[in-house]
């Protein structure tokens, strides 16, 4: 059950025109009050002699008798909605909610004579609408300082009381949600996402490329977008502002939207937190391959949220956002779509009231802007080595967000994973393949002592992996990392203990490709049973342009 409380008006007859009028598209059915501040008012709902002058007549009475000490914008309108598979409540239930929430608002405190007029509108199953006048009978303003705050508090009570869906709840860290006004502009120009929507997927993929202020401008320009930065008169930069070409105002000037309010963590000072320039890769990781390296440190990542501290885990979590938001700038066509949906969706997750030590991550922050900087991969392997990563440290990050209340980015992060599990799949589908043939060509005896292994590391779930059709590819995977030098048991039991392996589809397949991470093995190369195999190399993944509908902006 959620709360809405619209910024004040001061036309009471407009709004109880809208609440009994048909709405927008005739949805609303039978309206009528639940409730009012003494149970005597008219209702136009219900008697047909009462009108919405008369009622509007009523509600405004104090604020007539105030005058000028009136508030200019007296109206206090608030939408309690139901989740939608909630039961049906009574009008009796809407109304002592209602009470309920005007008590807790300070609007109209149980048992106050001089509390604001209200009344409590119902016209749909799922919701209904209180409306007040803000002037008390002593002719003085309510005290409702952070009333959605204290609405909302109060609504988690009547869930629970009322057996009704417990709704997560964020804590005020969320990306500022599409107004109508400009959802209705995306819809006549056709766009599934509103300007700020698409200036937030460009400026976040900008950061997760740019390591400098300038670059970071540049790219953000280079996508598309108009940039406007204020400078102080020291010359530093002070903020930035943006605006998508072509997106103007009634009087034909770009719609600007600053950083800020495209998301709390897109502000210019948030920004150069991430965007100083990181150390030099230590010398002993110079000669590991960017994707290599980003798979490592991604890796670490459930460690780090594990048995780091809160500040630490909160900036591994923003640096998994900038992976996940540079991704599809390198990724096939193909898997681009799904993986933006992943971004999109961590977006929430990425962000709590734990301010993040960001210098904690820059590992995987310099890793990030590493793969930007060499050729796309053309071995699906490597995109698949990371998105299983990813995957498992997304777990952990909805793990961490649980733990600590966290409700909505928890959720956002689980809705991550599902995506993630999609794109993984469709990345490491051709690997696997390679592999399934290279272990369908294994001698009995090698089958024989791999089966071995997996008896030995994992009884509990032995006869279910070998019983699945992927455990050639399992097989192979153990054989070549002994040949390697490795212990496959202890690199087995290692892989299983993942959070996630409970909820796999295919436990041979994910333990495979986890064991190849961990070994570092990669698909193509030849084995060391003397099969070949390799993976047909795909075409170079292009850089996106930037569109209106769907893409981030171009790494340079």
């Amino acid at each position: 059950m959620i709360a809405n409380i619209v910024k004040p008006g001061h036309k009471t007859r407009g709004v109880l025109n809208y609440l009994y009028g048909p709405g927008h598209a005739n949805e609303h059915a039978d309206p009528h009050l639940v409730a009012s501040f003494d149970g005597f008012v008219p209702d136009p709902g219900r008697d047909p002699d009462a009108t919405l002058a008369q009622l509007a007549a009523v509600l405004d009475l104090r604020v007539k008798q105030a005058g000028a000490k009136a508030p200019k914008n007296h109206v206090w309108h608030c939408s309690i909605r139901a989740a939608p598979e909630d039961r049906h409540l009574t009008d009796d239930e809407w109304a002592t909610i209602a009470r309920r929430v005007l008590n807790a608002t300070g609007i109209a405190p149980a048992g106050d004579p001089d509390a604001c007029r209200w009344v409590a509108v119902r016209h749909a199953d799922d919701h209904i609408h209180i409306v007040a006048t803000k002037v008390r009978g002593d002719l003085r303003p309510p005290r409702n300082w952070n009333d959605f705050l204290r609405a909302d508090k109060e609504l988690v009570a009547v869930e629970k009381e009322y057996g009704l869906r417990q709704v997560p709840r964020g804590n005020r860290t969320a990306a500022k949600r599409r107004t109508r006004a400009e959802q209705e502009k995306a819809h006549r120009i056709g766009n599934a996402r509103t300007s700020r929507e698409h200036l937030r997927t460009i400026v976040r993929t900008a950061v997760s490329a740019a390591t400098t202020t300038e670059e970071f401008f540049r790219l953000v320009e280079g996508a598309g977008a108009l940039i406007d930065v204020q400078y102080f008169p020291s010359g530093d930069v002070r903020g930035y502002r943006t605006a998508l070409d072509g997106d103007t105002n009634a009087q034909g000037k770009p719609v600007w939207f600053s950083g800020s309010t495209l998301a709390t963590d897109l502000s210019y000072p948030k920004i150069a937190e991430r965007l100083v320039t990181p150390e030099a890769t230590p010398a002993d990781q110079t000669e590991i391959p960017a994707w290599r390296r980003l798979s490592i440190t991604v890796d670490q990542t459930p460690d780090h949220l594990a048995h780091g501290e809160d500040q630490a885990g909160q900036a591994h979590i923003a640096v998994l956002a900038e992976a996940l938001d540079a991704l599809p700038l390198v990724a096939s066509v193909s898997l681009q779509h799904r993986l933006m949906q992943a971004a999109t969706a961590f977006e929430r997750a990425g962000r709590s009231r734990i301010r993040a030590h960001h210098q904690q991550a820059q590992a995987t922050r310099r890793a990030v802007k590493d793969v930007l900087r060499v050729p796309p991969p053309r071995d699906g392997a490597l995109l698949a080595t990371v998105l299983d990563a990813l995957l498992l440290a997304v777990i952990a990050a909805q793990h961490w967000h649980r733990t600590r209340d966290h409700t909505q980015q928890a959720e956002a992060a689980r809705q991550t994973a599902e995506h993630l599990r999609l794109a993984y799949r469709a990345a490491a589908a051709e690997p696997l393949t390679v592999l399934h043939h290279r272990g369908r060509r294994l001698a009995r005896p090698l089958l024989e002592r791999q089966a071995a292994v997996v008896r030995q590391a994992l009884p509990d779930l032995a006869e279910q992996i070998l019983a699945e059709p992927a455990w050639p590819a399992l097989a192979v995977t153990l054989n070549e990392a002994a040949a390697a030098g490795h212990d496959p048991a202890a690199l087995l039991t290692q892989a299983a203990r993942h959070r996630e392996l409970d909820t796999a589809a295919n436990l041979t397949e994910v333990l495979a490709w986890r064991l190849r991470r961990l070994a570092d093995l990669a698909a193509g190369e030849p084995s060391h049973d003397g099969t070949a195999g390799g993976v047909q190399p795909g075409p170079a993944a292009p850089t996106p342009r930037a569109t209106q509908s769907d893409s981030p902006p171009k790494s340079r």
